[in-house]
């Protein structure tokens, strides 16, 4: 049930991995990877917190969760944070937050990846429109693209769904 007509209410999240390469002192090319994890609010479809870093890692996803958690805090409404069954969301930190901030913790099924859709498709426009076909050659080239490309998703980019307008 991604829908909802209450901003803030619904939010999903996930985490995705890009790789970028760097020279090392031999000059030999070495691949290394950059993490996202996005906060989604399944009303707009906007991009509400991230982290990115060198590592799937629990600070970058509490963080995120705990920006996400001050921004949706206006819903008048019970919110629900939607993610996979992976280990970050399965966390006994990130558990307990939601449950101390009365959030509802909703999870995929497992082995399901529709479940978690909307985010699914956000990764998949994020790494079509500023990823693929491209080399990036440090973490701070590949952190920087993303940077604003999630911008120009929140800003700019138009949307059926929302009457062609940007979240």
């Amino acid at each position: 049930r991604f829908h909802t007509t209450v901003p803030h209410q619904k939010i999903t999240t996930d985490t995705t991995e890009f790789k970028y390469y760097i020279k090392d002192n031999a000059g030999n090319m070495q691949v290394k990877k950059l993490y996202l994890d996005p906060f989604m609010d399944m009303f707009n479809s906007e991009i509400l917190s991230y982290r990115i870093s060198t590592s799937p890692n629990a600070k970058a996803i509490m963080e995120g969760l705990e920006e996400a958690i001050q921004i949706t805090s206006d819903c008048p409404f019970r919110r629900t944070f939607h993610s996979d069954q992976g280990w970050g969301y399965q966390m006994k930190a990130y558990v307990r937050r939601l449950k101390y901030k009365q959030i509802f913790q909703s999870m995929s099924r497992k082995g399901n990846c529709l479940d978690n859709s909307l985010m699914e498709n956000f990764f998949s426009i994020l790494k079509q429109s500023m990823y693929y076909g491209k080399v990036f050659h440090s973490f701070e080239e590949l952190k920087l693209a993303i940077q604003n490309f999630i911008h120009y998703y929140n800003h700019k980019r138009r949307k059926a769904k929302l009457n062609w307008l940007s979240p």
